[in-house]
């Protein structure tokens, strides 16, 4: 009797160690649980499942390999398309150049926000305005541009031309913030419709401000911003246990997954590799870069069936032949085109080829340095920090202490606005003893210069004079000195210099594509040209991109999961 009773107590413990065992189990599987400490967390931050949407306006680019500056044809003997092999990441790019209609929307709202009747702003809008007077010629008639090209409704879909290098710089940083606004305001950490009723020019939304401080987000007013999302400070909630607590208020964060990365100028290395879409060929002499346009083939006219003999681009036929003769199987226009008004290459994009040349981010050099970089190349980096006040919070832009570029045209351009964060240079203290940078302006690293042998000595420069400085450069092009005085007339101070040897300098940026002034041989991808940053154009015109975070591409999956 007693042994039963025994064999009956053992018997219970080990159901109840079984039953015990199967719950902690249960529990550490759960989707809740840290992968780290078994810990129940936050599901959605243990998950890790949301991707990245794409912004809008823009389309996917798959990242990969590609042989970066090999071109066909070289009759300019420029020798600046040496060819190397380079790798880009995955990114988005918008599938048309910047429009009339999308920039005009970017100066209403300048013009809405900083009034330029006011004395503080009154330089913004102008300042932003692409320059009209491109269009003329001392020996063509081309007023019914110069007045209507930018405004009129017929030319609404036409990309944008006139705008120079910072002013599209200037504009990605607009759309960036507008895009991110509409963003949390659909999410409702933003009072509905504040982005157009409550903006003014001390409390315009930025998207660093918020992420660095919310509460400095449009002037510090908690009635538009909001905690919590979708309406709000959410309601307390009962748990398991029957007990009622309330649920943690926060704003929106880079881990809530919702914020997009920047709008901003593609490398030149995405624009060639998005121009020549090698993703649509599979032959190993296409794979090799033996590619000549953004489609197929060694010819600028449409061989398909339905559409044979169109012309595939916008470009300049021959002299005195912008278009063709009226009638006849022309590329439809004289000067530029509405976009898609061709088709687009494998990755989905319009007029790589034709219609306007493009700005893209990089500091011409003729140079690509592979043997420093090859994946995701770009010459240009200028890294900053944000401004940390006495009070030890990040410094906010006011109207008094706004920035403003006058460039050499005399035209006063701002660099930031009220309500965005404070930029200074990197320092010290973020570049002490690393070993992937050690400076705040990396323009001219490796470009070719003393600093860039072998046998340079790093020691300190402190007490160089500017003679010494100056023998150490590369490309020493000109210094004209344009300033505006008190009374806002230009000062202009010209380098008479004879010993310049070069127009490169750190302020020429590089320009891709053929436009509609150009003869099909600029129509390859490969093919670079540099105009300086803040001069603009009649056949510049530009288009955004923006960085992909998370997967190469959401079609495979990995091994692992």
């Amino acid at each position: 009797m007693k042994l039963n009773k025994i064999m009956t107590l053992r018997l219970m413990l080990s159901m109840i160690l079984i039953v015990g065992l199967a719950s902690c189990s249960k529990k550490s599987s759960s989707k809740n649980a840290s992968r780290a400490t078994g810990w129940n967390v936050d599901g959605k931050k243990a998950s890790g499942a949301k991707k990245q949407i794409a912004g809008p306006g823009l389309v996917f680019v798959e990242g990969g390999t590609f042989t970066m500056g090999k071109v066909e044809d070289d009759v300019m003997h420029d020798w600046n398309n040496t060819p190397t092999q380079q790798h880009v990441q995955s990114f988005y790019m918008d599938e048309t150049e910047v429009t009339n209609f999308m920039y005009l929307e970017y100066l209403d709202w300048l013009k809405s926000v900083f009034p330029p009747t006011e004395e503080n702003y009154k330089n913004i809008y102008e300042g932003a305005s692409p320059d009209t007077l491109v269009w003329r010629n001392r020996l063509g008639y081309n007023e019914t541009m110069t007045n209507n090209y930018l405004r009129h409704p017929s030319y609404a879909n036409y990309p944008v031309v006139g705008v120079n290098w910072i002013q599209a710089v200037e504009f990605s940083k607009w759309r960036t913030d507008r895009v991110n606004e509409a963003i949390l305001e659909k999410n409702g950490y933003l009072k509905k419709n504040a982005k157009t009723q409550d903006v003014t020019a001390e409390s315009s939304f930025s998207t660093e401000t918020y992420l660095n401080s919310p509460t400095s987000t449009y002037g510090g007013n908690e009635e538009i911003v909001l905690k919590g999302g979708k309406g709000g400070k959410k309601a307390p909630k009962a748990g398991k246990d029957g007990k009622v607590t309330e649920q943690k208020n926060v704003y929106a964060q880079r881990s809530s997954g919702i914020i997009l990365p920047e709008y901003r100028l593609p490398t030149e290395a995405e624009w060639e590799y998005a121009a020549a879409a090698d993703v649509g060929q599979r032959e190993y002499n296409i794979y090799k870069g033996q590619k000549k346009y953004p489609w197929s083939g060694s010819y600028t006219r449409s061989g398909k069936r339905q559409s044979k003999g169109d012309q595939l681009a916008n470009f300049k036929q021959g002299n005195g032949d912008y278009g063709g003769i009226a009638g006849w199987s022309d590329d439809g226009a004289d000067i530029t085109n509405a976009v898609k008004s061709y088709p687009a290459n494998d990755f989905g994009l319009y007029d790589m080829a034709g219609n306007v040349a493009e700005w893209v981010q990089d500091v011409y050099r003729p140079i690509i340095d592979n043997e420093s970089n090859d994946f995701n190349y770009f010459r240009g980096n200028q890294y900053t920090k944000n401004k940390i006040g006495a009070d030890g919070k990040v410094e906010i832009v006011t109207a008094a202490n706004m920035k403003y570029d006058t460039l050499s045209n005399g035209r006063i351009i701002a660099r930031n606005f009220p309500g965005q964060i404070a930029q200074v240079p990197v320092d010290e203290q973020e570049t002490y003893l690393r070993q992937n940078f050690d400076k705040s302006d990396n323009i001219n690293y490796r470009d070719g210069d003393k600093q860039s042998t072998r046998y340079y000595n790093f020691g300190s420069s402190e007490s160089e004079s500017e003679k010494q400085k100056e023998e150490k450069i590369m490309y020493n092009s000109p210094k004209h000195n344009v300033t505006t005085d008190s009374l806002g007339k230009m000062v202009r101070k010209y380098d008479k210099s004879n010993k310049r040897t070069t127009l490169i300098n750190d302020e020429v940026r590089v320009y891709k594509g053929g436009s509609w002034r150009d003869r099909a041989y600029w129509l390859d991808p490969a093919q670079r040209r540099y105009f300086p940053q803040d001069m603009a154009t009649d056949y510049i015109g530009f288009r955004c991109a923006m960085s992909r975070v998370g997967a190469k591409a959401d079609k495979r999956k990995s091994a692992r999961n």
